[in-house]
C-alpha cells in the first residue's frame, strides 16, 4: 500500500443546492467535493484555496474548519492499494463566482450545482451523502469513519 494522501475539500452551498465536480479516470466518471491533494511544504488551507482555483476557479473563498474527516482505504484485493484521508472544510463563495466556473485540471469533466435533496442520486466520493444532506453551519467536527466506494 502506498503512504496515506490528504485530500482537502470544500463543502460549498449555493442555497439549497452544493457545488460538485465530476471526475472521470480509468474510464469510470463520479463526483468529489471540489478540492484535492495536499502537496509537500503546503497547509491545508493553501491547498485548498489552490485546488479550488484549479478546479474551479473560484479565487475568494473564505473558509471554516474542518468540519469533517473521513478515509478511503481500498480492500486488499484491490492494486494499487489506495488509503485516502479526506479533511472537508466549509467554503464561501460570492454567488457572482458561481458563473465563471472553469477548470485547469484535466480529470475535471464539469461542475454543478447539485440540489441537496438529489444527492442520493449521484456517484459520490466518498459516499458521505447522509453527513452532506443534515450538515449546517455551526456543526461540531464530525468523524465520518473508513468509507470506500468502488
Amino acid at each position: 500500500m502506498s503512504e496515506p494522501r490528504i485530500r482537502v475539500a470544500a463543502l460549498i452551498r449555493r442555497g439549497d443546492d452544493l457545488l460538485l465536480i465530476r471526475h472521470a479516470k480509468l474510464g469510470r466518471s463520479y463526483w468529489l467535493l471540489p478540492g484535492g491533494g495536499v502537496e509537500e511544504g503546503e497547509s491545508m488551507h493553501e491547498a485548498l484555496l489552490r485546488e479550488l482555483d484549479e478546479e474551479c476557479s473560484l479565487r475568494s473563498v473564505r473558509l471554516e474548519g474542518p468540519i469533517a474527516i473521513a478515509e478511503s482505504i481500498a480492500p486488499a484485493s484491490e492494486w494499487p492499494r489506495k488509503h485516502v484521508v479526506h479533511l472537508i472544510f466549509s467554503g464561501t463563495v460570492a454567488d457572482d463566482q458561481f458563473s465563471g466556473i472553469t477548470s485547469e485540471d484535466a480529470t475535471v469533466r464539469g461542475h454543478q450545482l447539485v440540489p441537496i435533496a438529489d444527492l442520493a442520486s449521484f456517484d459520490l466520493r466518498p459516499p458521505i451523502h447522509r453527513f452532506l444532506e443534515r450538515w449546517t453551519p455551526g456543526d461540531p467536527f464530525v468523524h465520518l469513519g473508513q468509507l470506500w466506494a468502488r
